[in-house]
């Protein structure tokens, strides 16, 4: 992770801005906003061929960020519209995977406009946001900490508990059959106090890049707390 990213934080959650004629997407982070894209309607609201190709395109371009381990999704909607709705009807018919399973994000809706920087600058700083964030976060890390309590209660190893067994796991070239790092997830408190800051940040764009999910979470969540038992940092991997 470059010093640039570090200035951003870690990331939080997607937000969405539905308008009228376009998407604004961003990938809200603890200390800034990033604009990611803005996705046309290539035709009228009227037009349900043109209103589902517009809801697929927005799917698909938050698929790299869920990847990524994010699965916190805020959609923003102007008052007195029905396109927050629209799209999760879209989502609840076509990609049920986000809604349930291991894949499922926590996704919530605000009124507002999240189309502009400003708009979103005005939107973040609300007490609504703040909570709505808070309430996202905690159904997502509720969603680890049981993938989390699921691994420890194998026999099978699959929980790492240092920076130096993470390093080990993820810098490897693991062979075929063996266990594959699958989440490294640590509080903020151990990354913001840790000395290795810079080994803890290489460690996690290395993990980046090789598709791992990485998950920052407030120390004193659920899981936050239930990292700090385990010394702040774990590596979670998976069989292949």
């Amino acid at each position: 992770m470059t010093p640039k990213n570090y200035r951003r934080g870690y990331p939080v959650a997607i937000l969405i801005g539905l308008e009228r004629e376009h998407a604004a997407l961003w990938q809200i982070f603890s200390q800034v906003a990033k604009h990611q894209q803005d996705i046309a309607l290539d035709g009228s609201r009227n037009d349900p061929k043109a209103v589902y190709g517009f809801h697929e395109s927005i799917v698909n371009a938050i698929r790299s960020t869920l990847k990524e381990g994010v699965k916190s999704i805020i959609i923003a909607k102007p008052s007195k519209t029905s396109y927050a709705d629209d799209f999760l009807y879209h989502v609840k018919a076509h990609h049920n995977w986000l809604l349930q399973g291991p894949s499922k994000a926590a996704i919530s809706t605000i009124a507002g406009s999240a189309s502009s920087p400003s708009d979103v600058a005005d939107l973040t700083k609300t007490s609504t946001f703040k909570e709505l964030v808070q309430e996202t976060n905690a159904q997502e890390t509720e969603s680890l900490l049981e993938i989390l309590e699921k691994r420890l209660a194998t026999s099978d190893n699959l929980v790492s508990f240092s920076l130096e067994e993470a390093e080990d796991l993820i810098y490897a070239q693991l062979p075929m059959g063996k266990p594959k790092p699958e989440f490294l997830l640590l509080t903020d408190k151990y990354l913001s106090g840790s000395r290795r800051k810079n080994q803890i940040q290489r460690l996690m764009q290395i993990a980046k890049n090789k598709g791992i999910k990485i998950r920052v979470v407030a120390t004193e969540s659920p899981l936050g707390k239930r990292l700090t038992q385990l010394g702040g940092l774990v590596c979670l991997t998976k069989t292949s």
